[in-house]
């Protein structure tokens, strides 16, 4: 039985991988990169500087933004604040 499972499993990450990158070069050729949608957009990023200079919290200033405190912090780093 654990053979037959372990087959199966190794056929079929195969097709997987092979059905994963086939996608990813779909999504390049119509000119999507592939991977998430980024959380904190040129604007968002603005707004927080912003709010930040005027002494806001960066708490505050991440949940205003719909973004978590590290997320603010990795795209606005501490030298900018």
């Amino acid at each position: 039985m654990r053979k037959r499972t372990l087959a199966y499993a190794k056929r079929f990450s195969g097709v997987t991988i092979e059905r994963t990158r086939a996608g990813l070069e779909a999504a390049r050729k119509i000119g999507r990169p592939p991977g998430r949608k980024r959380l904190m957009t040129d604007r968002k990023i603005a707004a927080a500087k912003q709010l930040l200079a005027q002494g806001a919290s960066a708490t505050d200033v991440a949940h205003n933004l719909g973004v978590s405190i590290p997320t603010l912090y990795r795209w606005i780093p501490a030298t900018d604040r």
